[in-house]
């Protein structure tokens, strides 16, 4: 019996990039899941997401792995379309087991938005997109969760939410990737009387699409070269903490935050 088995999950912002490999790790669990995207089809914005001819979305993929999916696409930010998206789930899928809470992201390029020159409009952005959107998917499923006393709650932080940049750039999404490690701690407070545990996961430089036209727009052994590994992680790498996060493998385990950094924090 696979680890997951019979479980539902939801992982937002899984169209591609590291939120996809989230996804495909759980089905190859045993979860059925349900993927929240503002776009089903990102992936073709990023020459080297592509998913392959033979899939349409991330769904297709799944439903390989001889589980249920579905697909929707909302705002996280949005309150009223997430809990409409999560509603379509769970009436396609089941109460929800399991949310990973990766939708978000930053604006702007990564040497821009130094602390104390922060764009405003910007931050509002992001601060809506990261940590109102983690907000409004975790209050979704937290009612659910608690009615079968079991629940796997996983946000998304970073490396920027745990320390600085060299120089303070980019402070705009790092702060709210640092206000989702305290809303974190405060979930493990709230929900573990009800055997809900809630853990964050911080990614540090991960090779997507996305980030690897960024690294090498800035010139990527500048970054390469402040891991102790140096190298770019891995979207696997991040679903190894995933799957240790969802399972019974951390049941112990709540309020965490654990950094796949390959070494950047020190």
């Amino acid at each position: 019996m696979k680890k997951l088995e019979g479980k539902v999950a939801v992982v937002t912002g899984a169209a591609r990039g590291i939120g996809r490999s989230y996804a495909l790790r759980l089905a190859q669990l045993g979860a059925h899941v349900g993927i929240i995207d503002v776009d089903l089809k990102s992936y073709q914005h990023f020459e080297k997401e592509h998913i392959g001819e033979q899939y349409e979305t991330v769904v297709d993929e799944l439903l390989e792995h001889d589980v249920k999916a579905i697909g929707v696409e909302a705002d996280v930010s949005n309150e009223a379309a997430v809990q409409a998206a999560f509603n379509k789930i769970v009436t396609h899928l089941g109460e929800v087991d399991i949310l990973v809470a990766n939708a978000g992201g930053g604006t702007g390029a990564i040497l821009e938005n130094k602390a104390s020159e922060i764009d405003l409009e910007q931050l509002k952005i992001v601060y809506e997109r990261n940590f109102v959107g983690t907000v409004n998917c975790v209050k979704a499923v937290a009612g659910g969760m608690k009615k079968k006393n079991y629940g796997k709650i996983v946000t998304v932080s970073s490396v920027t939410g745990l320390q600085a940049t060299e120089g303070g750039t980019y402070s705009h999404y790092g702060s709210t990737k640092a206000a989702i490690v305290s809303y974190t701690k405060y979930l493990a407070q709230d929900l573990g009387p009800y055997n809900i545990t809630v853990n964050a996961i911080a990614p540090g430089y991960i090779a997507t699409g996305r980030l690897i036209e960024q690294f090498e727009k800035a010139g990527a052994e500048t970054y390469t070269n402040q891991t102790a590994l140096k190298r770019f992680g891995t979207p696997e790498d991040c679903a190894n903490v995933i799957e240790f996060l969802t399972t019974d493998l951390s049941d112990y385990v709540t309020g965490s935050v654990i950094d796949v950094t390959g070494g950047i924090t020190k």
